[in-house]
């Protein structure tokens, strides 16, 4: 009776031992199973402050955690940045006064040239107009003077001779006087209508050389605008300087590695965070040449990674690698000297994940994976 147990056992044992063998096969035969198995990101980015260098004062994000876009992870000490910021508008400020006041000058200056230059001009031309009616008037006083003087000549003579009173010949003589009188005047009238011209020319010289101090004004005018166009330049680089001392996310994902600590003084370039985009990790397999067969592109997975042993992935392949993993060692391997060993080599393939809780997932985690062989 015993014996007969015995072998009921051994026989159920065995049963069961060829169902889980079968099965076993079978699962090996359908599906392509490896433990070579890494999670990778194609996308993770080492993200440094641009162009600007300085104390952290904050860092925002732990390893792990996940950001926006746009979100702000990491800020820097601006506060040189600031200060450098209000002296450049200080100067442009300053420099905006002084061209106020040079444009002001230059307008006044502009209208009191062209008033000054009209009237000099309008004052020459009635300079001119006295002068030429001076001139007539002497010589008509000349002519006058001529014929006062032949008057007096021949009066004389005749006062001489007693053919006439003295009265008489003292009213020629006193006319001739006058006439003779009104010659100096008139001649000193025109000596300070000349006087006068000359003064009126040099209002207008004068005028003419103000005009080229306006076009020195206007070149220090055009001279500031210029350093002002640069100084506006020089504020809006150090207004982004100020924006740069405040790292941001440049995309959804999570925080794979922080690099520093709040209070160190990192040079621009410096890694302070890697991060790795939301949905851009895959599954990397390095799967044996052996069982390379039925793999294809949209291939399906089973995916389970040894870190969290009760979420359950699933994924399909997207990209199969027309090289060998040994190809790209760093130290390829030599065969050319005859020496050779049979060794299974291994093929990079890339499973994207459909299903599972990719948010748990770190880049360089290993585990199974079980592609199903296509026919």
């Amino acid at each position: 009776m015993k014996n007969k147990i015995g072998i009921v056992v051994i026989l159920f044992l065995i049963a069961v031992f060829s169902v889980f063998a079968f099965r076993w096969v079978k699962h090996r035969m359908e599906y392509a199973v490896t433990d070579a198995v890494f999670v990778e990101s194609d996308s993770m980015a080492n993200l440094s402050f641009y162009r600007v260098k300085g104390k952290i004062i904050k860092l925002l994000k732990n390893e792990g955690d996940y950001v926006k876009k746009g979100e702000i992870i990491a800020v820097l000490d601006d506060t040189d940045y600031i200060t450098k910021l209000e002296q450049v508008n200080n100067q442009i400020e300053s420099l905006k006064l002084k061209k106020k006041a040079l444009k002001e000058k230059l307008s006044k200056i502009n209208e009191a040239v062209k008033i000054q230059i009209k009237t000099s001009k309008l004052n020459l031309q009635q300079i001119n107009v006295s002068i030429q009616a001076i001139k007539h008037k002497i010589k008509q006083i000349e002519k006058e003077i001529e014929l006062a003087k032949k008057d007096e000549e021949r009066f004389r003579s005749l006062l001489k001779k007693e053919l006439i009173p003295e009265r008489k010949y003292d009213l020629i003589k006193t006319k001739l006087d006058i006439l003779i009188e009104k010659k100096k005047y008139a001649q000193k009238k025109l000596e300070e209508l000349k006087v006068a011209q000359k003064k009126a020319r040099e209002g207008i010289a004068l005028a003419e050389n103000e005009r080229k101090s306006v076009k020195e004004l206007r070149k220090e005018i055009e001279s500031l605008s210029k350093k002002i166009k640069s100084l506006e330049k020089q504020k809006e680089d150090i207004e982004n300087q100020i924006r740069y001392t405040k790292l941001v996310s440049p995309y959804n994902g999570y925080i794979a590695k922080k690099f520093v600590s709040v209070g160190e003084v990192v040079p621009a370039g410096r890694p302070v965070y890697s991060i790795v985009p939301e949905n851009s990790l895959y599954i990397l397999v390095l799967l044996e040449e052996t069982k390379l067969n039925g793999i294809k592109i949209g291939s399906k997975a089973n995916i389970y990674i040894d870190a969290y042993p009760d979420e359950k992935f699933k994924g399909e392949v997207f990209e199969i690698n027309p090289a060998t993993a040994a190809k790209f060692a760093l130290v390829p391997r030599d065969i050319t000297a005859g020496e050779f060993t049979k060794v299974a080599q291994r093929v990079p393939v890339k499973i994207r994940i459909t299903e599972g809780n990719t948010s748990v997932l770190k880049v360089g985690l290993g585990g199974e994976v079980e592609i199903k062989k296509e026919k």
